[in-house]
């Protein structure tokens, strides 16, 4: 599978950079936006260069960025159930060491039903 090589709108940029301006930091905007540091740097070093000037090329939107989104959230409901299953593991490994071994009995089932 090739790479491809994203472009980005004038209006993207200079959103990106207010978000800067407005005291966010550039790791912040950067992940949000997916991408990198030094090319939030460029745009923003360009941009105080020339204001009027500056990303006058022919900037295209990306229309992936809402699909990768919806991919990140799935890997991290993937991870989160994942601590989860594990957390429940560990949980019932307690409650069956605390009942001892984890045998149940007639009583124990009663107990644990009141």
């Amino acid at each position: 599978m090739g790479l491809v090589r994203r472009a980005f709108t004038r209006e993207f940029k200079i959103a990106a950079i207010k978000e800067l301006e407005a005291g966010k930091t550039v790791g912040v905007v950067a992940r949000r936006l997916e991408v990198s540091r030094s090319e939030l740097y460029r745009w923003y070093r360009e941009y105080k260069k020339h204001p009027m000037k500056a990303f006058s090329g022919p900037g295209k939107a990306i229309a992936v960025s809402r699909e990768a989104e919806l991919e990140r959230k799935i890997g991290q409901l993937t991870m989160e159930n994942d601590f989860l299953k594990k957390a429940l593991e560990s949980l019932e490994e307690q409650q069956r060491a605390d009942n001892g071994g984890g045998r149940y009995t007639k009583r124990s089932v009663k107990k644990a039903k009141r």
